[in-house]
C-alpha cells in the first residue's frame, strides 16, 4: 500500500471522527453565518449553547445534525482526496529539494513556499471534486422547520391536518433537487470561487502545522530525546495551526456559506445575491464588516476541535497502518527464512 493511499485513508477516519464530535457546532455556524434577518439581528444574541438549545426546543434534536449523512461521505471524500494528493505533491516537492541539494542548492528540506503551494494544489483539486456535496450540506444545515398555524377548519382532514403541523423531513434528496430546480446543475459549484480561496486557510494551516512540527522534532533531537511526538502534542499543534487559519480566512468563509444557502427570491433584494462580488458588496453596504464576522466564536471553537482530533487520529492511524504493514511484511519473510 502507497504512502499517500495511506495517508488519504487515515485523513478519512480522522475527518469523520472529527465530524462526529463536532457536527452539532458546525450547523449553528452555517446559522449563524446565513442569518439575514435584520429583525432578528436587532435581538439580544443568543451564545452557542443558547442556539443549540433554542434549536432543539423549536425543531428537535435532529435539526442539529441536519445534512449529516452527506457531511460524513463529503469529509471522508474531502479528507481522503486532500491528503491523498498532498502525499503525492508532498513526495514531489521532497524528491525537487532534494535534487536541489545535490545541485548546492538548499538543504534537502521543503521549505515554507514550497509547503504552502502543495497544500494550495491539494486543496484545489479536493475543492473542484468535493463542492457539490457541501452545496446540499449548507441547504441542509439552514433548513429550518416552519411551525405552521394551529387555526385549522373544522372540514380539514386528519391527513391535511397532520401535515400542516408536522411538515415532511428535509432530506438529501429534497436538497438535491432544491439546489438543481433553482439553478440548474452548475448550481451545486456555488461559491467555488470562494471556497477556492478558502484553499488558503489549510494552505496557512498545513504550513503552520508542518512548521510547528518540524521545529518541535528538531528541538527533541537536540535534546537527544529522539523525534518521537505525543498524540496530545499533535492535538495542540493542529489546533494551534487551525486558529491561526481561521482567524485570517473567516470572512471568505461567511460569504461562501451565503452564496450555498437557500437564496430568497422576490421581496428584500439585499438578501439576493448574483455572485461573490454582489455579495460582498451588499454585505458591505447594510451590514458593515461585522457581517463577515457573524459566528466567529462558534467558529473558531468547532474548527479548531475538529482539526486538532483529525490530526491526532490521522497521525495514530499512520502509524498504526504502517506498523500493520511492516508487521505483516516480517511475518511473510520468516517462514522462507526458516
Amino acid at each position: 500500500m502507497s504512502d499517500a493511499l495511506i495517508n488519504g485513508l487515515a485523513g478519512a477516519g480522522g475527518g469523520i471522527i472529527a465530524q462526529l464530535i463536532t457536527y452539532p457546532l458546525q450547523t449553528v455556524n452555517t446559522r449563524q453565518q446565513t442569518e439575514r434577518d435584520p429583525k432578528k439581528e436587532r435581538k439580544k444574541k443568543l451564545g452557542t449553547v443558547e442556539q443549540m438549545c433554542q434549536v432543539v426546543k423549536q425543531e428537535g434534536w435532529d435539526r442539529l445534525y441536519g445534512g449529516l449523512a452527506p457531511s460524513l461521505v463529503g469529509t471522508a471524500a474531502s479528507q481522503g482526496v486532500y491528503y491523498y494528493f498532498y502525499q503525492i505533491f508532498r513526495n514531489k516537492a521532497e524528491a525537487t529539494a532534494l535534487e536541489r541539494k545535490k545541485k548546492g542548492l538548499g538543504d534537502g528540506s521543503v521549505g515554507m513556499l514550497s509547503s504552502l503551494v502543495v497544500a494550495a494544489l491539494s486543496g484545489c483539486v479536493n475543492v473542484l471534486l468535493t463542492n457539490p456535496i457541501w452545496v446540499v450540506v449548507t441547504r441542509m444545515q439552514t433548513h429550518t422547520k416552519k411551525s405552521q398555524p394551529n387555526r385549522i377548519g373544522s372540514l380539514a382532514s386528519e391527513e391535511s391536518i397532520i401535515a400542516a403541523v408536522e411538515p415532511p423531513p428535509f432530506g438529501t434528496n429534497h436538497a438535491v433537487q432544491e439546489v438543481y430546480d433553482e439553478a440548474g446543475f452548475l448550481g451545486f459549484w456555488k461559491g467555488v470561487f470562494p471556497t477556492l480561496i478558502m484553499v488558503s486557510n489549510p494552505s496557512i494551516q498545513f504550513m503552520l502545522y508542518e512548521t510547528f512540527l518540524k521545529k518541535l522534532k528538531k528541538q527533541r533531537l537536540l535534546s537527544s530525546k529522539g523525534n518521537n511526538v505525543s498524540a496530545l502534542e499533535i492535538f495542540l499543534l493542529g489546533a494551534l495551526a487551525k486558529l491561526g487559519a481561521t482567524v485570517v480566512t473567516y470572512p471568505v468563509l461567511v460569504v461562501k456559506a451565503r452564496l450555498q444557502a437557500k437564496q430568497i427570491t422576490g421581496g428584500d433584494k439585499r438578501h439576493q445575491y448574483r455572485g461573490m462580488l454582489d455579495a460582498i458588496l451588499k454585505m458591505i453596504q447594510y451590514e458593515g464588516f461585522n457581517g463577515f464576522y457573524k459566528g466567529m466564536g462558534t467558529k473558531i471553537v468547532q474548527s479548531v476541535l475538529a482539526a486538532a482530533v483529525l490530526f491526532m487520529v490521522k497521525e495514530e492511524l499512520v502509524k498504526g497502518s504502517r506498523w500493520l504493514l511492516t508487521r505483516g511484511a516480517i511475518d511473510s519473510v520468516k517462514p522462507k527464512l526458516k
